[in-house]
């Protein structure tokens, strides 16, 4: 087991949240209810990156902030329709999912 930390984030409908961030490229690995009509509690996974999307709403706090290294910021800024900026440590394109979390989602510069 690699040790390593994993965000919960708040979302109001997973089904919705789940489908936004398939277009980041995160692929839903499973899904938890205590029962039929209770909250969802979901991980999502993008290689090894992995978030929890809870509708619990003691969960997490709304406008959490989460910072996504990938191997191509170029191919998410297409996806989205937004600029990429230049960091000294990242060239990155920041997002809001549909509740208002916001990513940052960059590809480190070279050295």
């Amino acid at each position: 087991m690699r040790e390593r930390a994993i965000p919960i984030l708040r979302v109001v409908d997973a089904a919705e949240s789940v489908g936004w961030y398939a277009r980041l490229g995160f692929v839903k690995q499973w899904e938890h209810r205590f029962e039929p009509h209770f909250p969802a509690f979901v991980e999502v996974a993008r290689g090894e990156a992995k978030l929890f999307l809870s509708e619990h709403a003691g969960d997490a706090s709304p406008d959490t902030l989460v910072y996504v290294w990938v191997v191509d910021v170029d191919e998410v800024a297409r996806e989205f329709g937004v600029v990429v900026e230049e960091q000294p440590w990242a060239r990155e394109v920041h997002l809001r999912d549909p509740d208002g979390n916001r990513l940052r989602v960059a590809t480190p510069t070279e050295g």
